[in-house]
């Protein structure tokens, strides 16, 4: 597995506590992101290195960055339908367009003047953000906000591989740190390094409350 990883409990020291923060894995070029599929579609797109096959450019498809968000989501790959884990390397300029085009999924005085300017928004939006409650290894919800990006339309067309450098099918992994967490042996649970990410642009971290903190 290419993914950098990290004992989870020296992480959680160095996490921000409460706040909208978008944790993830990055460097200079790229962003780690998380997605949950049945075996036909994941493993096609673990092998393949896009996604195609039974996979539908016609429906929103949600990304999470937050690895242990994705746990929560799918149960650490045990619900139906989520077996499959990928960790997806976007090109991070890519990552970058998502943001800035993201429109809440829930209305705020803070951004749009009138319920109805927001509603409008949504509707012609491809990309759509939810700020939920992060969760801990056990499923239970943090102070600290993690975020998904739901992404249709011209948004989704560079997961035919345009706008990714590498699918990993992290399954075993998942499935290997479960057993920590089901045995309460959280001193030996590794997870992706992560840290929180600062969009480039000013517009797009006030647009959505993160601080820069450098």
């Amino acid at each position: 597995m290419d993914l950098e990883v990290n004992n989870y409990l020296e992480q959680r020291e160095t996490w921000p506590q409460s706040g909208k923060h978008i944790m993830a894995q990055y460097d200079e070029s790229s962003v780690v992101v998380y997605q949950a599929y049945r075996p036909v579609i994941g493993e096609f797109a673990a092998e393949y290195q896009f996604f195609g096959g039974p996979f539908s450019y016609t429906r929103m498809s949600w990304i999470k960055p937050n690895f242990l968000w994705m746990m929560y989501r799918s149960g650490w790959g045990t619900k139906q339908g989520q077996e499959v884990i990928l960790a997806i390397t976007l090109k991070r300029e890519y990552f970058e367009r998502i943001l800035s085009a993201a429109v809440v999924s829930s209305f705020c005085s803070c951004n749009y003047e009138t319920n109805e300017q927001w509603k409008r928004a949504v509707a012609s939006s491809n990309v759509r953000l939810q700020w939920d409650p992060d969760h801990d290894p056990f499923g239970h919800k943090e102070e600290r906000r993690a975020i998904q990006l739901g992404l249709r339309n011209d948004f989704l067309a560079p997961f035919k591989g345009e706008g990714i450098i590498k699918i990993e099918n992290v399954s075993d992994f998942v499935s290997q740190q479960q057993e920590f967490v089901l045995n309460d042996e959280l001193e030996k649970l590794m997870m992706p390094k992560e840290k929180p990410y600062i969009p480039s642009s000013s517009e797009t971290r006030k647009y959505l409350g993160i601080v820069n903190e450098d």
